[in-house]
Order: C-alpha cells, then sequence, then structure tokens
C-alpha cells in the first residue's frame, strides 16, 4: 500500500463519527429554509413570465392538462397550494410563484440536515456542522439557475428537485437506523418499511416529473453499499409494488379531467372507460400494454413531439457536454459578462473556476470521510448531469449555433439549463463542503476553539459571491414583461377576433391573461404548432361554437362550453358594439378533423390554384407541400372571415408564408386580415412588402395611436438595466417594430416633431433587446 493511500485510510478511521441517537438539527434546518424562502420571495415573481409559465399556473387554476405528459401530481399540488393561500387574497400568479419558492426552500431544509450529517465525520462541533451547513445551502439555493427556477413557477423541477432533497435526507435517517439496530436479534428487516416509503414517493414523483426518478440509481447503490441484505426481503417488493401503483393512481387525474374538457386539454388524453386508463398508467409511456388507452398512452410517452432515440444523437455528446458546461459557468456569477450568454473569460477564470476547485475539495474531503454517503452524492451528481446530458440528447445549444456559425434550425429554441438544476444545487453542496473544510484548516489543525475558528472565519465569505453576482439575473422582482405582453397583444385584437400564434411565448401569457384574469375571453387564440393535430382542431371548433342561449358559457368557466361572450375593456372604447359570431370558425366533423390531420401531414396540388375568400385571392404553388396546420388556417379564413376578424401574431411567419402579404395591416402587435372593402381609409403604406414586418400594407393611424398611448401597458420597459433571456429577446423588437411603424406613419403625415419622438422611444426596446 502507498504511503498516501495509507495516509488516507489512517485520516478515515481517525474522523469523528457521528452519534446515530443524536437528534438532527430540524430547528436550524426549518431556519435556513425560511431565509431560503425570504430570498425567493423578496425577488419573486409579481406576475407571470415567459415560456412554460404561464401554461403551468393557468392549468393548476383551472385545473387543466399542461403538454404532455400533463404533470398531474403538479397540477394537483399547485392547486391545492392556491386555495390554501386565498385567504391572503394575493393574486393567483403570485400564489403559485410562491409555491415554486416553498418548494426550494424544503430542499434547503433537507440539504441542510444531509449536509449536517455528511459533517459528523469530519468534526465533532456541532458550531461547525451548523455553520458548515448553513454555508451549503446558501451556495446551493443561490446557484443562478436554481434562483431563476425558484422564484417563478416557470416549470415543475422544483418540486423534483424538493423530491429529491427529501429521498436522500430519508436515506440517510435509514442509514441511521440500520446501523443502530446492525447485530440486533429480529432486526434483519426492521428498518425497511422507510424504504417502502422511498419507492412511494420514487413513484408518485413520476406524477410530477421524471426527473425525480433519477435518484433511484444512488439509492440503489447506496443500499446496496449499507445493507444488500434489503434486497432481499421479500416484502419490500410486495409492500412497494402495492404503494408504487397507489401512487400511480395520480396519474388517472388525466383521463378523468381530459373527459370533462377543461379550457386547456392539451393532447386531451380522455380513455373511453377506467380499466384502458389503469392500463396505460402501468405502462406510463414506456409499455403500451394489449386494452390500453391510445390517447393516454400518447401523452405519457410525448408522442407529439417525435423526439428520436438516444443512439441517434441530435448532435454531438462533445456538444451537447459543452453546453452543460456553458450553464455550470453561469451558477456562480451570471451577471458578470451576463450580456455573453457563451464562456466568459473573467466569469469562468475569476469565479467558475475557483467554484470547481472548492467542489472538488469538498467531494475528496467527503471521499475521505464517509465513504457510503459520498458515493451516494456522487451517483445522484453523475446521474443528473452527465447521464443527464446522454439521456436529454439536446440539439446544438440556443447560442452555440451562433458561436459556432450553425443554422439557427440546428438548435434548441432556448437555453436548456433548468433539466439540470438539481446537479448545480448538489455542486453548490460540494463548494460549501470545501469551504467548511477550508475554514478547518485555516483555523489551526487541531485547535478548533472558538477563537481559532474565528480567525478562518472569512473565507466563509466566499459563499456569499453567488447571491451578489446572480442577483441582477436571478431576480424576477418587478418583471411584468410577459403580462403586458399578453395583455398588448389580446388588445390589438377586436372583439371576438381569431389570432394565430406562434409558440410559447406569444400564447401562454395570452392563456393566463385569459384564464386566470379573465380578461379578453372572448378572442380565440389559436397556436400555428398544435394545428396539426386532430385534438387541437376538434377544440378549437368547440369553443367557438354559438352558445345556446345568453350566459350558457359562464356556467362553468374552466370547461368548453361555447363562444365565450366579450367584456367591455374601459381602456378601448372604440371596440364597443360588436356583435357575438353566428358559426364555429371550423365547421367540421370528428371524422373531416381526422382525414386533415392524418398522414402524411401535408397535400400538393399539381397546378397552380388560388385560394379565395371575400375578395381576396391567395396563390398557392403548385407542387408546394400544405401542412396540416397550412390547411386549418385556410379553412379557418373561409369559415370565419366576415364573422369574425382574422388577426396574425406579429411574432408568427404564417401570414407571410400563406402569401397574405398584401391583404394585412398593422394593428397594434398584430396583423390584421383586410380586403379592399376592409382597406377603405386605411393609409396604403408605400415601398411594397418593404414595410411588410413593421407596417403591413395597411395602417389606421387613428387606431394604432390609441392603443399605443391610450391602451397598451409597457411597465419597466424599456428602462430595464438588461433583457436576461436571450431566446426572448425578439419581445422588446416587437415594440420596436410596431413603434417605429407608427413613427413611420406619422413622418408620412407631415408629423415630424411627433415622429422623431416615436422613433426614439422605438430605439429604446430595441436598445434593451440588444442588451446596449
Amino acid at each position: 500500500m502507498s504511503q498516501a493511500a495509507q495516509s488516507v485510510r489512517t485520516a478515515a478511521a481517525a474522523a469523528p463519527r457521528p452519534a446515530v441517537h443524536e437528534r438532527p438539527p430540524y430547528l436550524p434546518a426549518l431556519a435556513a429554509a425560511v431565509a431560503v424562502f425570504a430570498l425567493y420571495a423578496f425577488t419573486l415573481a409579481p406576475t407571470t413570465a415567459f415560456w412554460d409559465t404561464s401554461e403551468y399556473i393557468a392549468t393548476a387554476h383551472i385545473l387543466g392538462i399542461p403538454h404532455p405528459p400533463g404533470n398531474p401530481l403538479f397540477v394537483l399540488l399547485a392547486r391545492a397550494w392556491e386555495l390554501l393561500l386565498s385567504p391572503l387574497g394575493l393574486p393567483t400568479a403570485v400564489r403559485i410563484n410562491t409555491f415554486s419558492a416553498f418548494m426550494s426552500a424544503g430542499t434547503a431544509f433537507f440539504w441542510y440536515l444531509a449536509i449536517h450529517r455528511i459533517l459528523g465525520f469530519s468534526t465533532g462541533s456541532e458550531v461547525v456542522r451548523r455553520v458548515g451547513a448553513g454555508v451549503s445551502v446558501l451556495v446551493s439555493a443561490t446557484a443562478f439557475t436554481v434562483w431563476n427556477q425558484s422564484n417563478v413557477n416557470e416549470k415543475v423541477y422544483t418540486v423534483s428537485m424538493f423530491t429529491i432533497a427529501a429521498l436522500t435526507w430519508l436515506a440517510f435517517l435509514w442509514r441511521d437506523h440500520v446501523e443502530e439496530h446492525r447485530g440486533v436479534r429480529g432486526g434483519r428487516f426492521h428498518d425497511d418499511n422507510v424504504l417502502v416509503l422511498g419507492i412511494f414517493i420514487l413513484a408518485l414523483s413520476v406524477g410530477n416529473h421524471l426527473m425525480a426518478f433519477l435518484a433511484a440509481p444512488a439509492l440503489l447503490v447506496f443500499i446496496l453499499l449499507v445493507r444488500p441484505r434489503s434486497l432481499a426481503n421479500w416484502r419490500l417488493y410486495a409492500f412497494g409494488a402495492l404503494f408504487a401503483l397507489g401512487a400511480l393512481t395520480v396519474n388517472l387525474y388525466l383521463p378523468i379531467r381530459s373527459g370533462l374538457h377543461p379550457i386547456i386539454n392539451e393532447a386531451a388524453p380522455s380513455c373511453p372507460d377506467i380499466g384502458s386508463a389503469i392500463l396505460s398508467v402501468l405502462g406510463f409511456g414506456n409499455i403500451e400494454l394489449p386494452g390500453a388507452c391510445q390517447d393516454l398512452h400518447a401523452s405519457l410517452a410525448r408522442e407529439q413531439y417525435g423526439k428520436p432515440p438516444i443512439f441517434e444523437r441530435q448532435s454531438p455528446f462533445w456538444a451537447q457536454l459543452l453546453v452543460y458546461f456553458q450553464y455550470f459557468d453561469w451558477q456562480w456569477a451570471r451577471s458578470i459578462g451576463g450580456r455573453f450568454g457563451y464562456f466568459h473569460p473573467l466569469r469562468s477564470l475569476l469565479f467558475t473556476l475557483p467554484f470547481v476547485l472548492l467542489g472538488a475539495f469538498g467531494a475528496w474531503e467527503h471521499w475521505r470521510r464517509d465513504r457510503k454517503s459520498f458515493v451516494y452524492m456522487a451517483v445522484l451528481f453523475g446521474t443528473l448531469s452527465l447521464g443527464l446530458v446522454y439521456y436529454m440528447n439536446f440539439k446544438y445549444g440556443y447560442t452555440q449555433v451562433r458561436v459556432m456559425g450553425l443554422d439557427a434550425e440546428a438548435a434548441e429554441v432556448r437555453e436548456r439549463d433548468y433539466f439540470f438544476l438539481v446537479s448545480f444545487s448538489i455542486w453548490g453542496l460540494y463548494v460549501g463542503l470545501g469551504l467548511t473544510a477550508l475554514w478547518l484548516r485555516l483555523s489551526a489543525a487541531g485547535e478548533w476553539s472558538r477563537r481559532a475558528l474565528l480567525r478562518g472565519a472569512p473565507v466563509l465569505a466566499v459563499a456569499l459571491v453567488p447571491l451578489l453576482a446572480n442577483w441582477g439575473y436571478a431576480s424576477r422582482r418587478g418583471d411584468y414583461a410577459a403580462r403586458d405582453l399578453a395583455f398588448n397583444m389580446l388588445q390589438s385584437v377586436e372583439p371576438y377576433g381569431v389570432l394565430f400564434t406562434n409558440g410559447d411565448n406569444d400564447t401562454f401569457p395570452l392563456w393566463y391573461l385569459q384564464e386566470v384574469e379573465g380578461i379578453r375571453r372572448d378572442v380565440t387564440v389559436i397556436v400555428l404548432s398544435y394545428l396539426n393535430t386532430p385534438w387541437y382542431a376538434r377544440q378549437l371548433r368547440d369553443l367557438t361554437s354559438p352558445c345556446p342561449q345568453p350566459g350558457a358559457a359562464d356556467r362553468d368557466p374552466t370547461r368548453i362550453l361555447c363562444q365565450r361572450p366579450y367584456v367591455r375593456s374601459a381602456n378601448a372604447p372604440f371596440y364597443d358594439g360588436k356583435r357575438a359570431p353566428t358559426r364555429s370558425i371550423l365547421p367540421l366533423t370528428d371524422a373531416e378533423v381526422d382525414a386533415v390531420t392524418a398522414p402524411p401531414g401535408y397535400v400538393m396540388f399539381p397546378n397552380d390554384i388560388l385560394f379565395q375568400a371575400r375578395g381576396i385571392e391567395v396563390p398557392i404553388p403548385a407542387n408546394k407541400p400544405l401542412m396540416t396546420a397550412d390547411q386549418l388556417v385556410l379553412a379557418i379564413v373561409n369559415a370565419a372571415w366576415g364573422d369574425r376578424p382574422i388577426y396574425f401574431a406579429a411574432t408568427t411567419n404564417a401570414q407571410y408564408e400563406l402569401n397574405f402579404t398584401e391583404h394585412i395591416e398593422r394593428q397594434g402587435l398584430a396583423f390584421r386580415l383586410v380586403n379592399p372593402e376592409d382597406a377603405r381609409g386605411l393609409l396604403r403604406m408605400p415601398g411594397g412588402n418593404n414595410y411588410s414586418p413593421i407596417t403591413g400594407q395597411y395602417m389606421d393611424p387613428a387606431r394604432n395611436l390609441a392603443l399605443l398611448n391610450q391602451v397598451f401597458r409597457f411597465r419597466r420597459m424599456p428602462d430595464r438595466a438588461h433583457w436576461v433571456d436571450d431566446a426572448t429577446r425578439n419581445i422588446p423588437m416587437q415594440y420596436y417594430y410596431f413603434i417605429l411603424g407608427v413613427a413611420e406613419v406619422e413622418r408620412m403625415r407631415g408629423n415630424e416633431a411627433l415622429s422623431q419622438q416615436l422613433t426614439r422611444r422605438a430605439e429604446g426596446f430595441r436598445d434593451l433587446a440588444e442588451n446596449r
């Protein structure tokens, strides 16, 4: 044996060992959790935010079904949390945002207990253990992605992180009791009930997201290290299977609620009977059992996304690893070189590298002191970092393609750092362990008196770096951008309008405003990417059907019943006096919908044809694939136009791809479809198609000035210090285009001073988008 190996073994043998009978420091752990919650609450988003935030807030509020696999446990927990906080009178968005903050604060509670236990193998000083646990939790909780996902309910991953932390503490408690009863007569299976509880929690967590189930490999390895004979306990399998099946039944929420036709019912995972639903839940999208419900199986399997098998790499593994390290580089000082979405030399050298070394030092100390818990944490970290990189098989990173000069189509639509937040949280814990070990070494070896500890304590101030250096990018305090965008887009549309949108950020905030705040429910928001599916076409048909009697849609505002009425808006009086529509936007039978949406998903015509509707003619070239969504857009225009106004969100390109360019009018943040009769009295823009992205072919000067000055809201825009998300920079650019178009109209009308004023105002939004 080498001298180095002998010294390690000697040190490990000499290390203190925590007493199995000691009472865990629950009150200090609770204090740490309260402090973390206070930080998240202070930096909490005051309303909804971009990406999936609005979808999850809205589905929790109305008990709807978000995108596959549906996340039923999250929906039920978030709704219960909203009801629990209802006496406080807080807005729904704030209540559900605090649910995310609470989950992450709960994570801090269990991490504190786990680190305190780990430190028991390094020192017998209770002061050191408590301070070290607090330092570790501080770094972990202020890692950029952990913090950024905890002060708004953007995703379901804070619940997964909470579950993993709780399972970790449960595993540590199980070990303590196993070692306490080791050698005791009859104690062979005495503590395996704790493992049954762990199985129940793992199975239940599947109803939130599969991420928490990734703790299973680490738990299995831990059992093998601590007491492998537990795996021979038949009771563990019998009761584990029973409790797991019970936990999985939470997924039956999906077909039950889907059968009631909630307003947001993505993938429509309804089933003809409870038996087929149970079979689908048991297979959970991985195995299609005979007799299973096809719609529920497809939802749980996320079939509509068509992701390839993990062996068909969407980008090289080295590129995927590089993106992970890019995200890791953000965690400890995101605000340093913040406008650089990729690596920044100053941040990487002065902050990331020291935190890598501190975390590695903490891991080394952990390995030296307690191999069993170290292996557990190492397997957990490896599974949730490199293992997850391989399993998720992402395309190139959103900013990576720009750096590498690749086509944008090769990239993910946004940065995916949130998938890895648990690994960042765990590394933050190891940084805290490294700081604690360094503190002890600086405090005069063997002389751990209070004075010596105070002498080395300044090194612990390093734990404040992520708090200070991430604040500007992690805080969501005062951010109303998504909510105001939704309001401005909906108010750009006349009563009972049809509004085609592009995807998450121009759709989900509109859902939030309609379903949570009840604003402009009369507008039919149609997300183009969903139009390729039969379930969505059917829902749109039913949602826009005329009501049999006034007020019928209000009997249950959470369900699809019929066309919802227009409610007068005080700040948009020019929309008053509009009659209700007389027909559905899509008068197709179920069989006709199935025929349109059936494979291959497109049609081609051998000759040029003309699409005609209300006096316009739009050419469709020969042999051009007309996708299912395109066919349904044309069907909706043909059926609904004249009964309802038709709009395309300014964030879409469908109006150009379908050759409507000559027939659109800019109206706020949307383009209205017009024919020659509609265009009377509108200002025709010169220059052919040159103005289309900015003004369209027509503009109504008075209407757009009224929208800009009387209706639209721009709280804190464009006066924000920076725009934190590269993938949503098109949002301030939409304001830039709109206001610039209004400025151009005023210039054409001879109002030069107003035009210059508006131009400067537009440039403020452009500068925000470019982080100037």
